[in-house]
């Protein structure tokens, strides 16, 4: 009997080895694939911040829609939308901001308020009216 228990162990111990060499083998393997992945990232955003431009507000851009203002606009069925025109490292749609390059932000560059404009959209054209512009957050009001 201490034969096999002790066969048992040995066994035992082959096989933890082996699956401990191969989660060593696994975990090198996605840490490496991460590093990449985030070494890529970093070359990305070094490039990116060589490139950038900070654009500041002026006095001329008051009444008119420009990159970095926040505009409120409204359809024919009085819904209500507010959206601020950033770059494309800044874009997030939960917090109203949209590219520059959209076809929203292209369609309201110049606008004024009252202004109505028309944005083309895979479901036809939409047109919306300029409520508000300022070159501040609306929720700081």
């Amino acid at each position: 009997m201490s034969q096999a228990l002790a066969w048992n162990t040995a066994f035992l111990s082959e096989l933890v080895d082996q699956i401990v060499c191969r989660l060593m083998g696994y975990l090198y393997t996605y840490n490496k694939r991460l590093l990449r992945q985030i070494d890529g990232r970093v070359r990305y955003l070094v490039k990116r911040v060589e490139e950038l431009k900070i654009v500041d507000y002026s006095p001329q851009q008051e009444g008119k829609v420009f990159f970095g203002a926040w505009v409120e606009l409204e359809n024919e069925a009085g819904d209500v939308v507010q959206y601020r025109i950033v770059g494309k490292d800044e874009l997030d749609t939960k917090l109203g901001y949209i590219t520059i390059d959209s076809p929203m932000s292209r369609a309201l560059i110049g606008k004024q308020v009252d202004d109505e404009i028309v944005v083309q959209t895979p479901s036809g054209a939409k047109e919306w009216y300029v409520n508000k512009i300022q070159y501040k957050a609306f929720k700081d009001e």
